[in-house]
């Protein structure tokens, strides 16, 4: 993890799109402002050293290439492999250098398939009972698992998130477990239990700027990053107040027939 003696902030690269959306840059640069941080917008024309780096968060846009995942890409789908490319490396150097990192939306289907991992190239072919929902408005209900780092974090089995994407975690990649589900069995959530801080989510927190649990996970990021994080911040500790409920039910996607 990189050394943060002589600087007043860690500094955490926020990957993004060339044509990336310039809300998300500002809102994730705030949220990360909040919680104690500086940031730097890592794109394929303007690189960053990961080693001088203290975390990294892998930030949201468009489809990854399916072809990453073993899956044929779908004519109307935009993608960015330049970008792909930047953050498998990103990725491949926070891993070397035990970085803490935060996955949004694509972020988090990046990490699954840098581990190995698949992704449904469109949820409603798979998810027949998903609703066609999109919206920056936290709309969509998901329950996490209580025994996960990302419940330690949020402090809540269930809660509404937004949502904005269109495709989800398929095959979980190595050393990941899924953590977070929407009712009809869309992952939602997946975290490296073994690592100090590698967490994935489908929805946006950065947008949720009202919502104290939600910009927790920033904090949580900063924290670690810093060597501060609590030391009971491990999978299966709950904290206080929060609500403990039954994990849902296994749903195996309905694939659409033909």
């Amino acid at each position: 993890m990189a050394a943060v003696i002589g600087r007043s902030r860690p500094l955490v690269g926020i990957t993004a799109s060339v044509h990336g959306s310039r809300i998300a840059a500002m809102a994730n640069r705030l949220a990360l402002w909040r919680a104690g941080a500086a940031s730097v917008r890592i794109t394929a024309e303007a690189p960053f050293p990961i080693d001088r780096l203290d975390a990294l968060v892998v930030g949201g846009g468009d489809d990854i290439d399916a072809a990453l995942y073993g899956e044929s890409a779908r004519p109307h789908i935009r993608i960015d492999p330049e970008r792909d490319r930047l953050e498998m490396r990103a990725l491949d150097c926070a891993a070397k250098r035990g970085l803490p990192v935060l996955g949004i939306c694509r972020g988090s289907q990046m990490i699954n398939v840098h581990r190995g991992g698949s992704l449904h190239v469109d949820i409603h072919e798979v998810y027949e009972e998903a609703p066609h929902m999109r919206t920056v408005l936290p709309r969509k209900r998901i329950r996490i698992e209580p025994d996960s780092r990302l419940y330690c974090i949020l402090g809540i089995a269930e809660c509404r998130v937004n949502a904005l994407h269109h495709q989800s975690v398929d095959r979980v990649g190595d050393g990941l477990r899924v953590v977070a589900r929407e009712r009809a069995g869309i992952v939602q959530g997946i975290e490296a239990p073994d690592e100090p801080f590698m967490i994935g989510v489908q929805w946006h927190p950065e947008y949720l700027v009202a919502d104290s649990r939600q910009q927790g996970l920033f904090r949580r990021l900063v924290a670690t990053a810093m060597g501060a994080a609590p030391l009971d911040d491990i999978a299966g500790t709950a904290q206080p107040g929060a609500e403990r409920i039954e994990a849902p039910p296994d749903r195996r996607p309905v694939r659409a027939q033909g």
